[in-house]
């Protein structure tokens, strides 16, 4: 069996966040990490594995990012996967979730993947559609937002917690799954898986390897066309203690509506 994790580079969380005003990207210059629910997929594809039989399961990390990305990559082979794929190219920069989805796609359909194991939503873009785009391209079904996952066979069983209810789904084999935030907490990787992955060589691949076009629009692309910087806040209304203070409260309470 072969399982392929999604991992990626991001801003890290407990960092200073930017946005270049010029480009309309997120500026990935300072402090930058692999993403927490990335981390937690990896987990997820490696609890797999050891139930499983390590011997009779591959897991492998792959991502799509700048060649700086690689150290955050490694962190999926120290904590235990075997093998890494970075796909590098510059018509990535500014890259969508179409455009991400669509090489992604190329690239577990050159693996030959049973299970891909991602994250729900990334901590920089926040989209939460790329598992569920895999499923549409690659024609997989895609079970989401899930907070355990097994395989048995050729069936994956996992739980999906919603607002309201939480639901057990089951899907054949090959499929797309993606772990929420609510997933357990991804291992710390030993000095031994340490030492392993900054040995490792990764694979690195390039738009023209997975026959991918960058100029083709179709279908169309999302286009950043203006940024701007959030206005500071304003300093609120300071209401000081006073015979008036309760009135005074209540009237701005109805004029916002929370009365």
């Amino acid at each position: 069996m072969r399982i392929a994790v999604l991992l990626k580079e991001v801003p890290d969380t407990y960092s200073d966040r930017d946005m270049n005003l010029e480009t309309g990207l997120t500026d990935r210059s300072g402090d930058v990490a692999a993403d927490e629910v990335g981390e937690r997929a990896v987990e997820a594809a490696l609890r797999i594995a050891e139930k499983l039989g390590k011997d009779d399961v591959q897991v492998e990390v792959l991502s799509v990012g700048p060649a700086q990305a690689a150290e955050s990559v490694r962190r999926g082979i120290a904590m235990g996967a075997q093998e890494a794929t970075m796909v590098t190219d510059d018509r990535l920069v500014g890259a969508d979730t179409t455009m991400t989805a669509t090489v992604l796609a190329k690239l577990i359909e050159r693996g030959d993947y049973d299970l891909v194991v991602a994250g729900t939503m990334s901590s920089d873009g926040g989209s939460g559609v790329i598992a569920p785009m895999l499923g549409e391209l690659l024609n997989w079904p895609a079970l989401t937002n899930l907070t355990s996952l097994d395989v048995d066979g050729d069936t994956v069983t996992a739980t999906q917690a919603g607002d309201h209810a939480t639901s057990t789904l089951r899907a054949q084999l090959p499929a797309v799954v993606a772990v929420s935030d609510e997933f357990a907490d991804a291992r710390f990787p030993n000095f031994k898986g340490l030492m392993a992955a900054k040995k490792k060589e990764l694979t690195t691949l390039t738009l023209d390897d997975l026959g991918v076009d960058a100029e083709d629009y179709t279908p169309a692309r999302a286009i950043m066309v203006s940024i701007d910087r959030r206005p500071p806040r304003e300093q609120g209304e300071i209401i000081d203690a006073s015979s008036s203070s309760a009135a005074k409260l209540v009237d701005f309470l109805e004029s916002q509506n929370l009365i």
